[in-house]
């Protein structure tokens, strides 16, 4: 099975000139703990609500003043989106990370997948233990 049967479709993504409240503010409204940050639909970075927290509030930085560029992770993970189910879970494990931007061979964002993602279309007994690991009750 391939990622794209199984990924978030509609990929939300904030542009690297972005406020960090107006992130903040979509992140908690939609319930999303990390964001692909974008150039048109280029992939160029992930920003936390981690990397808000650590890189700008904690540092006394004023948070009205600062974009997603400023504070993003430009080191990006990422997936195909023909890549299969197996290879993908893998690959997070080994980097220990719970979801990645899926891009298409043309390197445009063309979607997300979330270990719970993966753990719905896993073909062995782990997968129900990946499902519960990733629920996290709206905390990402």
């Amino acid at each position: 099975m391939q990622v794209s049967q199984v990924m978030t479709n509609k990929v939300t993504w904030v542009a690297p000139d972005a406020a960090l409240p107006d992130i903040a503010r979509k992140m908690r409204d939609e319930d999303f703990g990390a964001m692909p940050v974008a150039e048109d639909d280029r992939l160029i970075g992930m920003i936390t609500d981690r990397d808000i927290v650590v890189r700008c509030v904690a540092q006394d930085v004023d948070v009205r003043a600062t974009t997603a560029r400023q504070v993003m992770s430009p080191r990006v993970l990422y997936c195909f989106e023909d890549e299969s189910v197996e290879s993908v879970l893998q690959n997070m494990g080994a980097n220990q990370v719970r979801r990645l931007p899926v891009i298409n061979r043309d390197k445009r964002l063309v979607g997300v997948v979330s270990l719970g993602d993966l753990s719905k279309a896993a073909q062995d007994p782990a997968g129900d233990a990946l499902k519960e690991i990733s629920e996290t009750d709206g905390v990402q």
